[in-house]
């Protein structure tokens, strides 16, 4: 059956391609089935009888027009049916018995079923059922409930409903290619969504581990070439922070740049992401850089979800990163994380010059408060950052303990906009 089935798909995709050959082929075949059935005497006891009689040379020249115009069935669906339907009538006035015009008639009807829609196909039916079988009736010398009569209006009735059939198919078939085409779609829709989120995510993460490593190796390396000189001991002290920040620095750069590599790379990274459990050696890494920083956590018992926790440890990072760099000396950091209900608040303060000092053209216009946004935005929440009344700045986070994806709005609009170089 598979090996029969693949021999036509040859041939059908041919006919496809040249309708108006199919048409031709038609029309020679339904013109050899009406002049053979013109030949045919039926005989209600038994089978038809052939060569009982012969077709009027007008019945064959109607057959041969009505058959020659069923090649133009698909360009002109309705004249074709007018014209087949008027030779048929025409068939069933002069000749008794007439000759099987109407057989043509029967194709085009379901041509137009099958080409239009079901309105068209109503009016077409019933006209040309109503106008065939009442002239078959009221020309002919049989009964007028002869089966010859009633199968003019079973024929046509059968053409209209099974071009109907077939319309209905093909329009269903159409649609479910749509729908999977459309489907398809908005699969790569979502494939390219779905990896430019993930590209914003790690960008962000190369964003906040590169700022913060770097400006606490600005900082350190500062500091040790002014001790230089006059306190050696200080100085390693210095270097050897400087040496631990950019080791971290490399790590982290690895493992993120890592997340790129194919799923099957042995090199990938298998270290799970920084979070609040790791709070306290980010806190260290300040700390050693001559920033004081008091932290504040309730409920550390209960971890947040992997999303959250490394929101709210990238938010932290990058304030932290922020007060040092802007805040001048001298100033001091505090931190919280808090869960009140469904949501975890993370707040950094500090007491520094405030947002003047810290947003000026040598800042280099970063993105580090945008880059907050976005990161508690993709995760539902909200951020505010702001100067704090009396000095010292302030960046509020509020996360949802349940993260939702959401549309990302557009930069925050604190005042302070150079967060991070």
């Amino acid at each position: 059956m598979t090996t029969l089935g693949t021999g036509f798909v040859r041939p059908r995709r041919w006919l496809r391609g040249h309708p108006l050959a199919f048409d031709r082929g038609l029309a020679a075949a339904v013109l050899a089935c009406m002049v053979c059935a013109s030949f045919a005497e039926p005989n209600p006891g038994h089978e038809p009888i052939f060569g009982a009689r012969t077709p009027e040379p007008s019945s064959v020249l109607l057959m041969v027009l009505a058959a020659g115009a069923l090649v133009l069935r698909r360009r002109r669906p309705m004249a074709v049916l007018a014209v087949t339907g008027l030779l048929s009538a025409v068939e069933f006035v002069l000749m008794d018995p007439p000759a099987p015009v109407v057989m043509s008639t029967v194709i085009a009807l379901f041509t137009v079923a099958s080409r239009t829609d079901r309105p068209t196909t109503w009016r077409a039916g019933l006209l040309t059922m109503g106008v065939l079988t009442v002239t078959a009736m009221a020309a002919g010398t049989t009964p007028w409930y002869s089966q010859e009569n009633l199968g003019v209006l079973a024929w046509t009735g059968l053409a209209g409903a099974a071009g109907d059939a077939v319309r209905s198919r093909r329009a269903f078939i159409d649609a479910i290619k749509e729908r999977a085409e459309r489907a398809e779609r908005t699969r790569e829709e979502e494939a390219r969504r779905r990896v430019a989120e993930e590209r914003l995510r790690i960008a962000r993460d190369l964003h906040d581990v590169v700022a913060h490593h770097i400006a606490l190796v600005n900082v350190q390396a500062g500091v040790a070439a002014h001790v230089m000189d006059k306190r050696p001991d200080q100085a390693k002290e210095a270097l050897a922070h400087v040496r631990e920040a950019s080791r971290s620095a490399l790590n982290e750069l690895r493992a993120t740049v890592g997340l790129l590599r194919q799923s099957g790379d042995p090199e990938a990274p298998t270290e799970p992401a920084p979070g609040l459990a790791v709070l306290d050696a980010l806190v260290d890494t300040f700390r050693n850089a001559g920033l004081p920083v008091e932290v504040a956590c309730t409920d550390p018992d209960s971890p947040l979800p992997a999303a959250v926790d490394l929101a709210a440890y990238r938010i932290i990072q990058e304030a932290l990163t922020n007060v040092r760099k802007h805040a001048g000396t001298g100033t001091k950091a505090e931190v919280s994380v808090v869960r009140v209900g469904e949501t975890a608040e993370v707040t950094v303060l500090d007491d520094g010059r405030g947002a003047d000092a810290r947003t000026g053209p040598a800042d280099g216009g970063g993105h580090g408060l945008i880059g907050m946004r976005e990161r508690v935005t993709a995760l539902g929440g909200t951020l505010t950052a702001g100067p704090r009344y009396g000095g010292g700045f302030r960046v509020h986070a509020i996360l949802p303990v349940t993260s939702r994806t959401r549309a990302p709005e557009g930069p925050v609009t604190a005042e302070r906009t150079g967060g991070t170089a």
